[in-house]
């Protein structure tokens, strides 16, 4: 299988010319010597010797990774260099009726990405180098807009083996009457062999390709069926140049299941799943499947379960940003629903801040939970949390509800909880808004204590507009428990029902503005550290050891200036 080389604007017809050019040169070369011994091995060499000359001439972004794999097969593929030289005879004719602006305008067709694609994987694979099956993972969501059935067909065909469990399996989820409407070239496309033995990372990888596809088509049930023979299949797998493949394969498994409201139904494999990660040491999975078990939970409000699982389960430094994201966010919810405001916020607004701009839909759900949290804590956001590029929209009904908390108005609170009723009830956030009702009262009746010196219960409750059978009563009971909270700073008169307010202190001979100047420095210097973590460093094996004669006179230089500096030392006395 020779791998096409359409990388860097070169049309793929120009990179078997140029292919073709070297491997014939290389085995002209080699004719003279075939009469020595390790002749094959020479050839392997200036062949190699000439892939790399021309790639690092022309720059190519790919062609290193290409060319390493086809010369890793170069010994078990047997090339004669007259197919070779034929080809580039007939190519050369076809290459001159070809505009020569051509080259740098045509685009790479989809299944020709899909296989840099598969090349990437199966380096990878053989490699055992994580990083590039995590960029052919990367590069298959820019092309996600571009699959159809013809193309994920043709790869099927090119990948697997025809006729084999997995291609008969997956073939059997493209509709067949786009089969022949194909839109690749079909002239690479019929001079590939297809690998004899498929890699097991490029078999997951073709599930994974169907699923998306199926999940786009919303094709749920066959969506279902795609990843549940997927995820059996990864089972009997444990290589970690799976996992990354396979976490990817989990999110789309329990996706399915979520669309046609059967989530419930995979939650005991989903745990079955955690296990096996956490047996194999796959922490990526281990992420992948611990936050598809939280959203599992918490979308049947089993919020006690979620916690649970949380905090029996294994934590270790996060291997993906976006998990952990999502990790933060359903942390948030947890602590949201067990009244602990404090950590809740910090959650939230830190996965609001690590979410990527491109998950909008991801950082408007943590602000509206985020909003809610912080009137919960008695805050009042910042009118440029809603304001923010993208989700004015979504955010106008919690800017409505800020402002009748803000300005403790009960009666505009309960007007704007019934027009956005339903919003908030998409959004679940309606239990915590029949929370706010209290902070909506606790805010009047500070507007209130400010406003005047003394005032009568009877005015406290018509200012907060009470609509209760006692408002006199039900003003005096809340007036007394906002005095015990130390939320306002008066007395209450029960003889003559009346609210006495004390004179308002300098905040600033408190310890306050200390307290919430520590609290921004701490912050920054936590944003500080987790920059720092989130670095990459050289791995020290690249670095050259040390030998045995350079560390002798690594450590004789060091005893002569210890010696030249105590010396210095006796001269001053």
């Amino acid at each position: 299988m020779t791998p096409d080389l359409g990388q860097g604007g070169c049309s793929a017809i120009e990179d078997g010319v140029v292919l073709a050019r070297v491997l014939a040169e290389g085995m002209k070369e080699n004719s003279k010597t075939v009469k020595q011994e390790n002749a094959e091995e020479i050839e392997y060499q200036r062949i190699k010797a000439a892939l790399g000359k021309f790639a690092k001439e022309r720059r190519w972004r790919g062609f290193d990774l290409i060319s390493t794999a086809y010369m890793d097969f170069f010994k078990n593929i047997f090339i004669e260099s007259q197919i070779f030289t034929k080809m580039t005879q007939d190519v050369e004719m076809k290459e001159q009726s070809v505009p020569s602006n051509s080259v740098s305008t045509t685009a790479p067709s989809a299944f020709q990405q899909l296989k840099e694609i598969a090349a990437l994987i199966e380096i990878g694979a053989y490699s055992r180098e994580v990083r590039r099956i995590v960029r052919a993972i990367r590069s298959t969501i820019q092309l996600r807009r571009k699959l159809k059935a013809s193309v994920i067909s043709a790869f099927l065909n090119f990948v697997l083996v025809p006729g084999s469990e997995a291609h008969s399996r997956l073939s059997s989820y493209l509709p067949k009457e786009d089969v022949h409407d194909m839109e690749v070239d079909t002239a690479s496309s019929t001079t590939q062999v297809p690998v004899k033995h498929s890699l097991p990372e490029l078999e997951i990888y073709c599930y994974l390709l169907v699923l998306k596809f199926l999940v786009d088509q919303k094709r749920y049930n066959e969506a279902k069926a795609c990843s549940s023979a997927g995820i059996a299949r990864v089972k009997n797998l444990n290589r970690r140049t799976v996992d990354v493949i396979a976490s990817r394969l989990y999110f789309y498994y329990s996706l399915s299941y979520e669309l046609t409201g059967d989530l419930a139904e995979i939650r005991g494999n989903l745990l079955a799943l955690h296990r096996i990660a956490t047996l194999r040491h796959d922490e990526l999975g281990q992420e992948t499947l611990l936050n598809l078990l939280l959203r599992n939970y918490l979308h049947y409000n089993l919020y006690d379960q979620a916690e649970k699982l949380r905090s029996k389960a294994p934590r270790f430094e996060a291997h993906s940003n976006q998990q952990f994201c999502r990790y933060l966010f359903y942390l948030g919810k947890i602590r949201t629903i067990q009244l602990e405001y404090t950590d809740a916020k910090d959650s939230l607004l830190q996965a609001a801040r690590k979410a990527p701009t491109s998950a909008l839909g991801f950082r408007v759900q943590c602000n509206k939970w985020a909003v809610i949290v912080r009137l919960l804590l008695g805050e009042i956001p910042e009118r440029t949390v809603f304001m923010q590029k993208g989700m004015e929209k979504a955010l106008r009904p919690y800017f409505e509800l800020t402002n009748a908390v803000r300005i403790g108005d009960l009666k505009l609170f309960k007007t704007v909880a019934e027009r956005f009723a339903s919003t908030f009830s998409a959004d679940r956030t309606n239990n915590l808004i029949v929370r706010l009702r209290h902070n909506v009262i606790r805010t009047g009746l500070r507007n209130i204590s400010i406003s005047y010196s003394q005032i009568s219960l009877a005015d406290v409750a018509k200012k907060l507009k009470l609509d209760s059978a006692n408002p006199v009563a039900d003003a005096e009971s809340i007036v007394a428990k906002a005095i015990r909270d130390g939320a306002i700073d008066a007395t209450l008169d029960h003889a003559n029902g009346r609210m006495i307010s004390k004179e308002t202190g300098d905040i600033y001979s408190t310890n306050e503005p200390q307290i919430a100047f520590n609290s921004r420095i701490a912050f920054c210097l936590n944003m500080h550290n987790e920059a720092v973590r989130a670095l990459r460093f050289p791995p020290n094996s690249h670095k050259e050891k040390e030998s045995a004669e350079k560390r002798r006179e690594r450590q004789q230089q060091e005893q002569e200036l210890a010696k030249h500096i105590a010396e210095e030392d006796d001269d001053e006395f």
